[in-house]
């Protein structure tokens, strides 16, 4: 007969003794490591272009995002009996298959997709799948490793650059900036920029995509103020660009261009804060409101 106890609820997966040993761990180590050492060229590759697109430098987000989603799961992962499953080979096969696919078809998401694949499938086969299921949210947010496709990348940035120029001179004529807009060009002061240059919305909209995510599933809440926050991202997004943009505007305006620059590239990472700061408002605000989420 199993004793609940008052402090936790019983786990089906937990066991008397500590299953988390230094071997399964170090085996556990040792294979993802071979797994990455394997597709090494497909990880370069992420690499490399996150250094050299800032379109793509949301990727650096990604594994601080995915061990903090780890670390605030680290009780159900004490709680489980690793064991050897046979799920992780299937995983890895269809990881390297992915990859060899990408490569004859020149298809770079296929590619570094199937890298990330073959990677899980090495943590599963040391592990079990019920590793995957308890660390589902961090295994997903590895997706953002993938480099988005530029046509893709287009359909998004288009359309996110329009609303932020019009949100931009709209609020800047609210305060007395005589902001003139031609398409996604704003002139004050004499100065010209492109919405593109001085604050490009798709360099901010996956970053922020990504903390939204981390605090939709960080905190306790139910599945459906998950899925609201994260629909409201690039509702975040534009607001944190049009809060970028009017001061790199003002400052274009009023200094130098370098002094532009230095202004643009520092707050292109603050405002990554600042959106973390709005969700944690909203969240707050909701629970004063005392809506159930």
């Amino acid at each position: 007969m199993h004793v609940q106890s008052a402090g936790r609820p019983m786990n089906p997966d937990a066991t008397t003794e500590p299953t988390w040993t230094r071997s399964r761990l170090l085996i556990g180590l040792t294979l993802v490591t071979s797994g990455v050492l394997v597709t090494i060229d497909q990880w370069t590759d992420i690499f490399q272009i996150a250094v050299r697109d800032e379109e793509s430098s949301h990727i650096f987000l990604v594994p601080v995002v995915a061990a903090w989603l780890i670390w605030c799961r680290r009780d159900q992962l004490r709680d489980l009996n690793p064991a050897w499953s046979i799920a992780g080979p299937f995983l890895i096969a269809a990881g390297w298959l992915t990859v060899s696919i990408g490569f004859n078809h020149h298809l770079q998401a296929l590619r570094h997709g199937g890298a990330i694949t073959v990677v899980a499938g090495c943590l599963v086969t040391a592990t079990s799948v019920r590793t995957l299921q308890r660390l589902l949210p961090a295994f997903i947010v590895l997706g953002f490793l993938v480099p988005v496709p530029n046509l893709i990348r287009q359909e998004i940035a288009v359309p996110l650059q329009s609303t932020t120029a019009q949100a931009t001179e709209f609020i800047g004529h609210l305060f007395g900036m005589d902001v003139t807009r031609y398409a996604n060009r704003l002139s004050y002061n004499g100065v010209d920029i492109e919405i593109a240059e001085a604050c490009n919305g798709m360099r901010m909209v996956f970053a922020l995509i990504l903390v939204t995510y981390a605090v939709a599933f960080a905190l306790r809440l139910r599945p459906s103020a998950r899925v609201s926050i994260i629909v409201l991202s690039p509702v975040f997004a534009i607001a944190c660009n049009v809060l970028r943009t009017l001061p790199t505007l003002w400052i274009y305006g009023h200094f130098s261009e370098v002094i532009g620059d230095t202004f643009h590239d520092i707050s292109g990472w603050l405002m990554v804060f600042v959106a973390f700061g709005l969700i944690l408002g909203m969240i707050h605000a909701l629970h004063w409101a005392q809506i159930p989420i």
